[in-house]
């Protein structure tokens, strides 16, 4: 018969062995790492392409940037789902997007650069899965056919992609288009570096001090303010808490339709 020492201590052999493959098994069943470490700043969406029938739309999408082209933004564009579109706020700002996992149609080693301009929106007769590309809660790129093929080939449709937020780079200063009648002013805020998205403006004539504008949509800023013959200045600030401060960029003659070109955010 075996005495209690020997009993004890081959009960203490095998709850320590059972204790290190309990703790051997937690540790490789643990999940593993995201393909992309999240210093890496890429995100998983999904995209599709459109042939744009006039480049020259009046309208310039959601943002109301009007010609793409004559403002510089060109097919580099691209319209983002409502998970993604924050109601207008992020018009301007720019995305690094390139083509995953899909080793059919994906043009290896390359990415596109697009700044947001338009607003693709739901259908809700289909579900998010079953046709709905641009519902809540998918975050998708609704990209031109010239910027889609740059990271993929066409056939590919609706595709897996990632995307990063970045700084823009634009030619030239922040341009500002001068709309409105009467006491009605409209700016639309245009071609701005660094952040790309601008979140709060503010107006000031010779005769007044700064005034406070609202969003009226996309980056069309108002105010109700008689500021004809007088010189405009401009307070302009990005998401990223930036402010560029912009004098007389409108000249004391200025009249709707102009635009003026002032100073810049750093890219």
């Amino acid at each position: 018969m075996s005495s209690p020492l020997v009993v004890a201590v081959v009960a203490l052999l095998v709850f320590t062995l059972a204790s290190t493959a309990t703790s051997h098994v937690s540790s490789s069943s643990s999940p593993s790492p995201p393909a992309q470490s999240s210093s890496s700043g890429w995100l998983p969406a999904r995209a599709t392409y459109y042939a744009a029938s006039d480049p020259r739309d009046a309208v310039g999408g959601a943002c109301g940037y009007g010609d793409l082209v004559k403002g510089g933004y060109g097919m580099a564009t691209v319209g983002l789902s409502e998970a993604l579109f924050e109601r207008g706020q992020i018009c301007g700002a720019c995305f690094e997007v390139r083509c995953v996992e899909d080793l059919r149609w994906c043009i290896p080693g390359t990415s596109i650069i697009v700044t947001v301009t338009n607003f693709c929106a739901p259908n809700y007769g289909f579900t998010a899965n079953g046709g709905g590309h641009c519902n809540p809660p998918n975050k998708h790129f609704r990209l031109p056919i010239e910027a889609f093929e740059k990271i993929a080939i066409w056939k590919a449709g609706n595709m897996p992609v990632q995307y990063r937020r970045i700084k823009c780079r634009k030619e030239g200063g922040i341009r500002f288009t001068i709309d409105g009648s009467a006491i009605f002013i409209s700016v639309l805020i245009s071609n701005v570096a660094g952040a790309g998205d601008v979140v709060a403006v503010k107006i000031k004539g010779s005769r007044t001090g700064w005034l406070p504008m609202g969003r009226n949509w996309g980056q069309n800023w108002h105010v109700n303010a008689d500021l004809k013959n007088q010189p405009l200045s401009f307070e302009v600030t990005s998401s990223d808490d930036l402010t560029v401060t912009v004098y007389n960029v409108a000249p004391k003659n200025w009249n709707y339709g102009q635009t003026f070109e002032g100073k810049q955010f750093e890219s």
